[in-house]
């Protein structure tokens, strides 16, 4: 059960090994993912390896197709998530309430994705002004950071109940509300400072205009190796942002699945306890590995991009670049599908909403089931008034 726990760390190690392996130790060179402005002639020249991979199928064709997906699955999927989860539930409990506050992230982002589907369809081409190019920048991120602690918060009350199983009716609802109200206020300071520079660069070679993909920087810091004055800003904040909402809350949810497998290697329970301890692995397992495919490659690659930069070096991995920030929205139509197969009350309430069962109707079905009596001999169900019903479980 520790395998996946060890490819998580090769994962992590490989990313950074690759990226590395296209870095070009060469300063002042035309490959850094950035525009350069000459301010006396105001044009901007672009080198060719990023004007290819902007006018490339990876951009206009793969890409959207993502962001497709991402909309696709995860505008329903989320919505049905939180109605479920504030009209449905009967019990409310910590776990419902960060997989409510994380399928809210979640929702938050998948609506704006028709923008990207756009902006990548046009060639790469923001035509909606500088403002709202902010505003999806400022939701991106938004969504990513408040996923990573959304995830870290439900990791670590997952273990706590598998671990300490006689806690379990104490459910503290206060503490968690504080706590998602916190990462929530969180999330709107960190992400102001992205609106406080420049997010869309008009590329007149290729006559376009886009939105966070390049860097602009003026010819005078290019040509005198002094690109760190033009992104200081955007590579102080990544930076902070990767070690203190990415590593770690990475460190914790690994911390917290390890020491999960420790307490159920020394358990015996069985029954219903025992299930529940068993579909806190499941969760634990499939929140890791949604974690490790969203959010190490973009967060390293982040990290990567803004420190070539600052050392005036050139790469080859700006396709590799923007593909990994393309997946860290796939956990944006990942997240229910680990409430739908790890919750046994979610999954119920999905399934009657599906069938169009009020809840007093699922209620007059629990009470009548429970009065029932089952056989073992003749595998059915007798009622107190002595009628026979046969069983379809």
């Amino acid at each position: 059960m520790a395998v996946p726990a060890s490819y998580g760390i090769l994962l992590f190690f490989a990313c950074v090994g690759l990226i590395f392996a296209s870095v070009e130790p060469t300063r002042a060179k035309s490959r850094g993912f950035l525009v350069v402005q000459d301010e006396e002639s105001g044009k901007f020249f672009i080198d060719p390896i990023t004007a290819d991979t902007l006018q490339s199928g990876l951009t206009t064709i793969f890409l959207p197709i993502i962001y497709f997906i991402v909309l696709a699955v995860g505008l329903p999927t989320n919505a049905m998530a939180i109605y479920v989860l504030l009209f449905r539930s009967k019990k409310i409990h910590p776990a419902a309430i960060y997989m409510g506050n994380l399928a809210l992230a979640d929702l938050m982002f998948v609506i704006w994705t028709p923008l990207k589907i756009a902006y990548h369809l046009k060639g790469n081409n923001w035509t909606f002004g500088e403002g709202m190019c902010k505003v999806l920048v400022g939701f991106f991120y938004g969504n990513m950071y408040g996923s990573i602690l959304f995830i870290t918060c439900l990791s670590i009350q997952r273990y706590w109940v598998c671990a300490h199983p006689l806690t379990q009716q104490r459910k503290n609802n206060k503490f968690a509300i504080i706590v998602s109200v916190c990462i929530w206020i969180f999330i709107w300071v960190s992400t102001t400072p992205l609106y406080l520079y420049q997010q869309t660069v008009e590329v007149s070679d290729l006559n376009i205009t886009t939105c966070h993909d390049v860097n602009l920087v003026s010819m005078e810091n290019f040509k005198s190796g002094n690109v760190f004055l033009d992104v200081q800003l955007p590579y102080y904040y990544f930076m902070v942002m990767a070690g203190l909402v990415f590593f770690i809350p990475m460190l914790v949810i690994i911390a917290a699945y390890l020491l999960l497998l420790r307490s159920l290697g020394k358990s015996t329970i069985e029954g219903n306890a025992g299930k529940s301890r068993q579909r806190a692995v499941v969760l634990i397992v499939t929140v890791l590995i949604t974690f490790l495919v969203c959010f190490i490659p973009s967060n390293v690659m982040l990290v990567v991009h803004y420190a070539l930069l600052r050392n005036g070096w050139a790469n080859n991995g700006y396709g590799f670049y923007i593909t990994t920030l393309c997946l860290a929205s796939l956990n944006s139509c990942l997240d229910p599908f680990i409430y739908y197969y790890v919750s046994d009350e979610f999954r119920e309430h999905v399934k009657n909403t599906f069938l169009c069962r009020s809840s007093r109707t699922v209620e007059r079905m629990r009470v009548s089931f429970s009065s029932m009596k089952y056989s073992q001999r003749t595998k059915t169900y007798t009622s107190s008034t002595g009628n026979t019903e046969s069983s379809n479980c």
